[in-house]
């Protein structure tokens, strides 16, 4: 099996797991929660795992075949996801009059920044193994974080109790 297929196929079924363990696990409680509370154990995450983003810079932890059209948008666009996760963070904590507003730009910003690097690796036709040893960054960190974003906009559009 080649390398492309064996990211598609991890990526894919890291995926559906994450969106099956949201739907059986998370959203149970989630969704009784209020909303402001419930928002904190989804927006966490990303201010751990966004920096890992910072890697596709990292020469020797990628290929230098790694085209700079991906490396660099994603890279800093993880940067910025994760600042703003941290900030989110801190203000839903703080229960401050802001941190919807912040939720809504992080997700908004941390949505767009997976989905474009998701556009922009079949565009620019990379090989999987150019993303080196940060070949788990998509296939094992990103669909989680796209099921959180999902999670947080489906709570942000629901009314609050």
């Amino acid at each position: 099996m080649n390398v492309l297929a064996l990211f598609a196929i991890s990526a894919l079924l890291s995926l559906i797991s994450s969106g099956v363990f949201a739907k059986l696990y998370l959203w149970p409680r989630l969704r009784t929660m209020a909303r402001d509370d419930a928002l904190v154990p989804l927006v966490a995450p990303h201010m751990l795992l966004r920096f890992l983003g910072l890697s596709f810079l990292v020469p020797g932890v990628v290929s230098p075949s790694l085209p700079a059209a991906f490396a660099v948008p994603a890279a800093y666009g993880d940067l910025v996801a994760g600042l703003l996760a941290v900030i989110a963070t801190a203000a839903l904590s703080k229960h401050a009059s802001w941190a919807i507003a912040v939720v809504w730009v992080f997700n908004a910003w941390g949505a767009a920044d997976l989905l474009f690097a998701f556009y922009q690796g079949p565009r620019l036709q990379i090989d999987p193994g150019a993303l080196g040893a940060a070949f788990f960054i998509p296939t094992a960190v990103v669909p989680p974080l796209l099921v959180t974003h999902f999670l947080i906009f489906r709570l942000l559009v629901r009314p609050k109790r």
